[in-house]
This record gives C-alpha cells, sequence and structure tokens, in this order.
C-alpha cells in the first residue's frame, strides 16, 4: 500500500461495530451478507465465542457514512443478532490487533 493510499484511508471516518450474536454455523455468513448485499464494504472483522460459547461476538471495522444507521438497524433485525453497539473507530479491539500485522 503507497504511502497516499494510506493516508486517504485514514481519512475516511470510520467506526466499529460491537455485535453479539447466537454462535451456530452460518451466523457470520449472515452479518457480513448483510453489508456484502448493499455494497457497503466492511475494513475488518473479528469474531470469537464468549462465556460458555453459546454466543459470539462480532467485530466489525466500517467506513462511516450516511448510511451506516440503516446498515445498523437492519443488522439488528437478524434473526440470530443479540446486541449491536457501535464505537469509534479507535476502538482498542482494532487499534491494539494492527500491532500483530506490522512488518
Amino acid at each position: 500500500m503507497n504511502a497516499i493510499h494510506r493516508e486517504e484511508q485514514q481519512a475516511l471516518a470510520r467506526a466499529v461495530l460491537e455485535i453479539d450474536v447466537a454462535n451456530h454455523p452460518g451466523v457470520m455468513s449472515h452479518v457480513v451478507g448483510l453489508f456484502s448485499r448493499r455494497a457497503y464494504n466492511v475494513e475488518g472483522i473479528l469474531c470469537l465465542p464468549v462465556g460458555d460459547g453459546r454466543q459470539s461476538r462480532i467485530w466489525l471495522l466500517v467506513n462511516e457514512d450516511t448510511r451506516l444507521a440503516q446498515m445498523i438497524r437492519q443488522v439488528e433485525k437478524l434473526e440470530d443478532v443479540i446486541a449491536v453497539r457501535r464505537h469509534h473507530a479507535e476502538h482498542a479491539v482494532f487499534t491494539e490487533l494492527e500491532d500483530f500485522f506490522r512488518p
């Protein structure tokens, strides 16, 4: 990635969505598919089981634009979604994870 492209990416406002879901096969596909069908780019994805494993938590790093509020409402309507929380892009889950990918 060249420096100009990196600066353009950093200039975009971003948000982190923290989504609690029922943990079973296909849930990640349903959530990410919702974004894909609406041509909404997801910059980063992290998913891990929580508690006893019956639930998972998905973190999505997304670009912040006028469609984001509607996307959140649509995610909340998905059958397996328990809760959705919106955070600023500086949320630790992605800022600290970036250190693992630096050369």
